[in-house]
Parts: C-alpha cells; structure tokens; sequence
C-alpha cells in the first residue's frame, strides 16, 4: 500500500510517499481501509522532532492518529464490527495511508461524511478533555486560544452547550465564524489581555490554550496567576509560566459515537478547511503549521 513516511526529524521535506507492507490486525484490532484522514498541529511538531520527550517515535514513522474508512478486516476478539462496516476513530497506525490498524473506532452514521467524520476524534477527546480538566461549569467564563481551529471550534461548542461564555481569540478574518458558534471574539497579539478583559470585565474564569503562540502571557495577566489555565499547543511555555500541558488522554468509542450524533444532529458543526491529496502531505502540514486554519484539514490516501 502507500503510505506517507519519514526517516527521521525534521521539514516537510522528510515526508515521502512510500509502498509498505499492509499491517495485519491484532487481538482487539481492526484493520480499515482509510478513505479520510485527519491532519493535526501534532503531526508537523511530532515530525520536527519538537514533542520528542512526550511522543516516541519509531523510523521509518508513518504521520496521523485519525481517520474514518471501512472495515477490511477484523482481528481476533474484536466483536460487533466486521468487514464493509463504516467506522471513525483512532489509529494505532499512522492514518495517513491506504490502510490503518485502530482499536478504538465508532460505527460512523449514515448521514455523517467521511471528511467531518475523520475531523472528529482528536478535535473532540481534546476539547472534551481539556474542558472537564478545567471544570467548566454553566455561567463561568472561558477564555479559548485558536478557537477557530479544529480543537477550538469544537470546544467553543461544547463549551458554550454547557451554558459557559466563551471569549475566543483568532485573527479577524474568522470573528464571525466564531461568532456563529456562539463565542465573543477577540483579535489575538500586542493588547490581547487589555482587550480579553474589555470583552470580560467581569474577569475569565479559565483558559484553555489550543494556540501557543505566546498567549499563556496574556492569560497569566488576565487570570491573576496560574490556577485554572491548560494548554495543549506550547509545552515550552507550560515549564515557563507554571501551568499544565495536556498531550493526550482516554479515548473511548463511546465518545466517539455521541460526538458523531451531535454532528449529525446539528448540535456540533464540523469545520473542514481542506482537503488533500496523501502525495500532498507536506503541503497540508505546512498549512496546518501557519496556526490560521479555521476547521480541520483533511487527507485522502
């Protein structure tokens, strides 16, 4: 099959499409024909080399921790899924190939696309997790870092379903999308906690950075300290400032499955940004690494 591989750390120019063996599943496993993957801020850190002392990565490393695709075959133990089932979820091999292995994967309903099914579970175990870590409670404040991005949109949503307000930075250009999910937008750089408290006078009552980019300074000013702020996107920032960087929890299919209702229900809007070719993989990371997608950027092996 094709794949997208590198051979050790560095640019997008590392990333090579290369035949590989098809992975067998193991006990518990599935093994899926991979029609979308998913493409997160993750996958370039994790290919520069930066998360080294947080991810271990094996060469030749094959990219992805998502995708949404059919069953092609089942390992022993696995039950309730066969082959020609349409599934989403994690990869325990790289998703950005013709087939990946998963052990956590939802049935993927009908009225749910391939593109915003693969979009959903690392944007949706982040927020969630990153959201209850957080203890956001219904009339709190909450300050969101890339809110127009896939991690962002989603958390705005959830957020705002458990009646919390949201005050989400992001360039101009994307205000009124956030808008359109319910969150207060502010304009991210110089001023950012002058204006984060013009918007919220009252003060926030948490932050949740899914942008790095310096923002834990601004949210220090604006919390009064350290108490309450996570962020996923600057771990280098986290040692400076005090505050805790989340890299990843418990992922369980039945969140996968209630994720995907919303989305089908019209209670969450999955945002993709775009969509690539597996050959394009370099290209796509390099849009994702600008830190200005609004959604979620999409490959298709």
């Amino acid at each position: 099959m094709e794949a997208i591989v590198f051979d050790r750390f560095g640019g997008p120019e590392v990333l090579r499409v290369a035949e590989v063996d098809v992975p067998q599943p193991g006990p518990g496993q599935i093994r899926l024909r991979v029609v979308s993957a998913g493409v997160n801020p993750v996958d370039h850190k994790i290919r520069n080399g930066w998360l080294a002392q947080v991810f271990t990565t094996t060469f030749p490393a094959t990219p992805g921790w998502e995708a949404a695709g059919v069953v092609d075959e089942v390992g022993a133990g696995v039950t309730g899924l066969a082959a020609g089932d349409e599934v989403f979820g994690f990869t325990d091999t790289g998703s950005y190939a013709g087939f990946a292995l998963a052990t956590v994967v939802a049935r993927k309903p009908a009225g749910l696309g391939w593109d915003e099914a693969a979009a959903l579970p690392v944007a949706g175990e982040t927020a969630q997790r990153i959201l209850d870590l957080l203890a956001v409670e219904k009339g709190e404040t909450v300050l969101l870092h890339g809110a127009a991005g896939g991690v962002g949109g989603v958390a705005v949503q959830l957020a705002v379903a458990r009646g919390a307000t949201v005050i989400g930075t992001a360039s101009p250009a994307n205000h009124d999308y956030l808008r359109s999910l319910g969150a207060i937008p502010v304009a991210y750089g110089d001023g950012l906690a002058d204006r984060v408290r013009a918007a919220a006078p009252q003060g926030v009552d948490a932050v949740f950075d899914a942008a790095g980019q310096g923002a834990l300074e601004a949210s220090v000013q604006v919390r009064g300290g350290t108490d309450r702020i996570i962020t996923i996107a600057d771990a280098v920032g986290a040692q400076r400032w005090g505050v805790p960087f989340s890299a990843d929890g418990e992922r369980g299919a039945e969140a996968l499955a209630a994720l995907a209702d919303l989305a089908v229900t019209g209670g969450l809007r999955v945002e993709v940004a775009g969509t690539f070719a597996l050959a394009e993989a370099g290209k796509a990371q390099d849009r994702s690494a600008t830190g200005h997608v609004r959604g979620k950027l999409i490959l298709h092996p």
